[in-house]
C-alpha cells in the first residue's frame, strides 16, 4: 500500500480503517487523505494499484460556486439576479411549471446555488414513467450536449415553488442552469473556466473537467462501481460538467479545499455568507449556498460525530473541512449505491485522530 506519514501522528489506526474499506467487495480503488489547517498533521492512504485521478462527482459543485463568487466579485452578476437575465431569451422556458404557472424566468442565482428552486433532479429524480437516468446509465452509456439536461428536467414535475420557506430539494438541474450562466458570462466552456480560474492558479496539474475532448483520458481515471457491476459511462461522465464532472487527485483536492475554506479564491467574507443559512436536503446533509454540511445530532449517535463542511459526491467521494479538529479530509470509495458508507468511513477516521 502507498501511505504518506509524518512523525506527528500515529497512523496505524488510520491505515487499518482505510484498508478495511478497501478490502470490501463493494468499493473500488479506495483512497483517503487528511491534513490539518496548519499542516502539522498529514496522512494519506491509497489502495495498491489504484489510479491516482478519480471523479469528484458532485464535489465539482464547489468549483461552480467558486466561479460564481469570482464573477460576482468582478461585477458580472449578483446572487439575487435571475438566471434568465444572463441567458438568451427562452433558454429556461418551461423548466419550472407548477400548477400551470411557468416561473422559470424568476429563478435566481442564489436559489439555484442553494437548491431552493424546487426544480426536479434530472439525474436521480423519477420521470413521469417512474424511470431514472442514473439507472439507465448503469445499463448503457450515453452522453448529451450542454443544455440537454434541462430538456430532461422539463418532463418532470417541480417539487415546490421557488423560494418556498423551509423547502430545499437537492437537484443537479440547478447546477446545469448555473453552468449555462457561467459560460454565458465567462465567454468560454465551463471546463476552460475551471482550468483558468481554479486549476492553473492553484497549480492543480491533474485537476480538470472531464469532457468529450478528454475521453481518451478515461482509462487513466479510477473506476466506479454501481453495486457489484462496473459503472462504465464515459460519455455520461463527459456530460455532467458543472454538477459533477470534474477529476482530481487526493492531494490536489485537498489543496483546492484549503484555498476555498480560507477565502483565497474569492472574497473571504463570502464564506460566511454562503454558510450562514443551512437547509435540510437529505438527513444528515444540509445545504448552504453552493456548499454542503454533514451534521449528525448528538442524540442520534452513540459517539459524537464532528460537523463537516464542503461537499460529497454520489460515487462515494468526500471533500470536507472539519472545524472542530481543523482538519481537511478527502476520500473516494467509488461506489454509487452505498451512500452512507463514505460517512461511516470518515467518522471512523476522524475518531482516530
Amino acid at each position: 500500500m502507498n501511505a504518506m506519514r509524518t512523525h506527528t501522528l500515529d497512523t496505524a489506526a488510520l491505515d487499518r480503517i482505510a484498508r478495511k474499506y478497501a478490502d470490501r467487495s463493494d468499493t473500488n480503488e479506495v483512497r483517503f487523505a487528511l491534513a490539518s489547517g496548519k499542516s502539522e498533521l498529514e496522512w494519506s492512504w491509497t489502495e495498491e494499484g489504484a489510479r491516482e485521478p478519480f471523479f469528484l462527482a458532485s464535489i465539482t459543485k464547489l468549483f461552480t460556486t467558486t466561479i460564481l463568487l469570482q464573477l460576482r466579485a468582478e461585477g458580472a452578476l449578483g446572487l439575487d439576479d435571475t438566471a434568465a437575465s444572463h441567458l438568451a431569451a427562452g433558454t429556461l422556458a418551461g423548466l419550472h411549471v407548477l400548477d400551470g404557472h411557468d416561473v422559470s424566468a424568476a429563478l435566481t442565482i442564489a436559489q439555484l446555488m442553494s437548491h431552493t428552486t424546487g426544480l426536479p433532479d434530472y439525474f436521480e429524480g423519477k420521470r413521469r414513467d417512474g424511470s431514472r437516468l442514473i439507472d439507465e446509465l448503469a445499463r448503457k452509456d450515453r452522453g448529451w450536449p450542454t443544455g440537454a439536461a434541462l430538456d430532461m428536467a422539463r418532463g418532470m414535475r417541480p417539487a415546490f415553488a421557488p423560494g418556498t420557506p423551509g423547502k430545499a430539494l437537492y437537484s443537479d438541474t440547478n447546477f446545469q442552469v448555473l453552468q449555462l450562466v457561467i459560460e454565458s458570462l465567462d465567454g468560454r466552456p465551463y471546463a476552460e473556466s475551471v482550468q483558468a480560474r481554479i486549476a492553473k492558479p492553484l497549480g492543480l496539474d491533474q485537476t480538470f473537467v472531464f469532457a468529450e475532448s478528454s475521453l481518451d483520458r478515461y482509462p487513466d481515471i479510477a473506476g466506479i462501481l454501481s453495486g457489484a457491476a462496473p459503472f462504465e459511462a464515459p460519455h455520461a461522465m463527459a456530460s455532467f460538467q458543472a454538477d459533477g464532472g470534474a477529476v482530481s487527485t487526493a492531494p490536489e483536492a485537498l489543496r483546492f479545499l484549503r484555498s476555498f475554506m480560507r477565502g483565497e479564491l474569492f472574497p473571504a467574507a463570502d464564506l460566511d455568507e454562503i454558510t450562514s443559512t443551512w437547509r435540510r436536503v437529505m438527513m444528515p446533509l444540509t445545504y448552504g449556498t453552493g456548499i454542503m454540511r454533514f451534521s449528525v445530532p448528538r442524540y442520534m449517535t452513540l459517539k459524537a460525530v464532528p460537523e463537516m463542511i464542503g461537499h460529497s459526491g454520489a460515487s462515494g467521494t468526500l471533500l470536507y473541512y472539519v472545524p472542530s479538529k481543523d482538519v481537511y479530509l478527502v476520500g473516494a470509495l467509488n461506489q454509487l449505491t452505498k451512500r452512507s458508507m463514505p460517512y461511516r468511513a470518515a467518522s471512523e477516521l476522524l475518531g482516530a485522530i
